[in-house]
């Protein structure tokens, strides 16, 4: 460095030092520090008073207010207003995402200081405490408290009232049935505690009181205001067999199944669904019983209204097969427009015995309109007039004398109904079944399903019958039996059948004759099956021949009255009769001598 330099730096220095040490030496002087042993007591206590002015006033096993002044992973720090600050674990707070810092909170005090000399505190119980005192508050003064139904158990629903859990019978959640209970599990409801187990603390609540006292209200409005006619929503709260119930809102009314649709329905349950929103319309109701009938096809114009522009006499109109009775079928051609088909318009050539041989329930048919009685609501319908009588055209084809073959479709007691071609059926009389048999029932000559040979005897169209004959088939053989049997002629017979009053017999030429059980032995037959059998041979003379009801009548006594004893006794010992002697009866059918041989022996 220069010497110049270095002088002036000296100098410098000279200049200062004196002002330097001047200001050490004025520094001001520190205040002396005074400890708790230096204060005089009127001074502690005063100090004392100030610091307790300070804190709050709180006492133990009470809830306190206090604030939150800090969040660890673990725990929560509050300052309740008191000397030193209490800690809460960070587990009894429900919504530990929701709290933060400065958060003003409730909390129990169970402890003022402990070893540590800190505040035990608990927001759990503060929480049980206000919830009870709500709950309490609920059952005494019907207050509303709010819950979450957190599971279903047995008979109902368990509910979390802010931790506290209670029972929610399944008879109380709802004025309605309940369809679905595990679709009210996590739902948050208003309560009612109506009852309290103080023992074991059981709550008992009930979400209905509150929608019942809800729809009571409601329900005085409604009542007061509800005319008929008036256009009201509702919902489907019930169905049954007659009808189905409505929830309008605090007031039920009845839709009777008949005022549900225009159209036939066996049940409510096809129309509507269970919670069904529906329109329906007030068409009674009876101040004196607060019942209200609703309908619902009242919302529609009436179907009969211009029916006979729609469905003019004589048109024809398709249908549904809706109800079968035995005098015919009932078919919907509309919703709200039935007509009946009677049994004889169902079919031209048919003879239908019920008309579930010819429809089933459900059919779709085509029918023609034959009458409209809109006063009475009544339709008269026909099937078998959608097509051409076809008894026309059968009239030119079975012309009375023609020959034709058919089946025997059907066996009854008077005769035997024969198909000539399908649907087309015609009648033999018993009487007309054979010329010389006496045929007590049809199935003694034919069975179902045989092949009969006929000869139309009548056709009537209108009637819609064929009168048959299968015994015109041939010639008339009775008018050769007039001579053949004439009264007094004998003849052999086998017998065919045995009945009470004597046997039928078959005489040459197939022809049947009749013995008289008296005409069998003297004196009658005691037992007619011991005496006789069927295929015995029996000499027998005609006693009556009519022609006209074609009838013979024959005699075994009238036979023997001038044969020999021989014969007659032949003729007894191969038919003993019951009780009898054969002597007697051979003496009684002795033949009587003649009046000259009787004066011969006299002289």
């Amino acid at each position: 460095m220069p010497e110049t330099e270095t002088a002036a730096v000296v100098a410098a220095t000279t200049e200062t030092a004196p002002a330097v040490e001047k200001a050490v030496n004025e520094k001001p002087a520190r205040k002396k520090i005074k400890f708790f042993a230096h204060y005089e007591p009127a001074e502690l206590s005063q100090m004392e008073k100030l610091y307790t002015s300070t804190l709050n006033q709180i006492n133990q096993d009470e809830i306190v207010k206090g604030c939150i002044v800090s969040i660890s992973n673990k725990d929560v720090t509050i300052d309740v207003g008191y000397k030193s600050e209490g800690i809460v674990s960070l587990l009894e707070f429900r919504d530990e995402d929701e709290i933060k810092v400065g958060d003003d909170v409730e909390v129990y005090l169970e402890n003022i200081e402990d070893k540590m000399g800190q505040l035990i505190l608990s927001k759990k119980k503060a929480d049980v405490l206000r919830i009870w005192d709500k709950i309490y508050d609920s059952i005494e003064n019907d207050t509303i408290i709010s819950g979450k139904i957190i599971n279903r158990v047995k008979g109902g629903m368990t509910v979390s009232l802010s931790g506290v859990e209670a029972f929610l019978p399944g008879s109380q959640i709802d004025v309605k049935p309940v369809r679905d209970f595990d679709a009210l599990v996590g739902q948050t409801m208003d309560f009612r505690v109506v009852k309290i187990n103080p023992v074991t603390q059981n709550i008992v609540v009930s979400h209905k009181v509150i929608l019942e006292e809800e729809y009571a209200a409601r329900r005085e409005e409604m009542l007061a205001s509800i005319k008929v006619g008036m256009v009201l929503e509702g919902t489907v709260k019930n169905i049954t067999d007659f009808g189905i119930f409505v929830d309008l809102g605090g007031l039920d009314g009845l839709v009777h199944i008949t005022d549900i649709t225009w159209g036939r329905i066996n049940h409510p349950s096809e129309v509507v669904d269970l919670d069904q929103p529906i329109k329906v319309v007030v068409v009674g109701f009876d101040e004196n019983t607060k019942r209200v009938s609703l309908g619902m096809k009242q919302l529609e114009a009436h179907p009969w209204e211009n029916i006979e522009l729609k469905y003019p006499v004589g048109s024809k109109a398709q249908g549904r097969v809706v109800s079968i009775t035995d005098y015919g079928a009932f078919v919907e051609i509309e919703k709200g427009i039935e007509g009946l088909v009677h049994i004889s318009e169902m079919s031209w050539t048919q003879h239908i015995k019920h008309p579930g041989q010819f429809v089933t329930l459900g059919q779709e048919v085509e029918c023609v309109i034959l009458n409209i009685d809109k006063d009475h609501t009544k339709l008269s319908l026909s099937m078998k007039r959608v097509n051409e009588d076809p008894w026309i055209a059968l009239s030119e084809k079975y012309v009375e004398n023609t020959r034709h073959k058919g089946t025997v479709s059907n066996i009854t007691d008077f005769g035997v109904f024969v198909e000539l071609e399908p649907g087309v059926d015609g009648l033999v009389h018993i009487s007309d079944l054979s010329w010389t048999k006496k045929i007590r029932h049809p199935s003694e000559l034919v069975k179902k399903n045989q092949e009969l040979e006929v000869k139309v005897l009548k056709f009537d169209v209108h009637a819609r019958r064929i009168a048959l004959g299968h015994k015109q088939m041939n010639p008339d053989p009775w008018g050769g039996f007039e001579q053949q049997y004439a009264v007094g002629a004998e003849s052999p017979a086998e017998i065919s059948q045995i009945i009470e009053k004597g046997v039928i017999v078959i005489l040459p030429g197939d022809v049947d004759g009749f013995v008289p059980a008296t005409h069998l032995l003297q004196g009658g037959v005691k037992d007619i099956h011991a005496s006789f059998k069927i295929g015995d041979a029996l000499p027998l003379r005609v006693i009556e021949f009519d022609k006209e009801n074609k009838r013979i009548i024959l005699s075994a006594l009238e036979y023997f009255k001038d044969k020999s004893k021989e014969e007659i006794e032949s003729y007894l010992l191969a038919h003993p009769n019951e009780k009898k002697e054969i002597e007697d009866a051979t003496a009684e059918l002795e033949p009587q001598p003649k009046s000259s041989e009787k004066k011969g022996d006299k002289a």
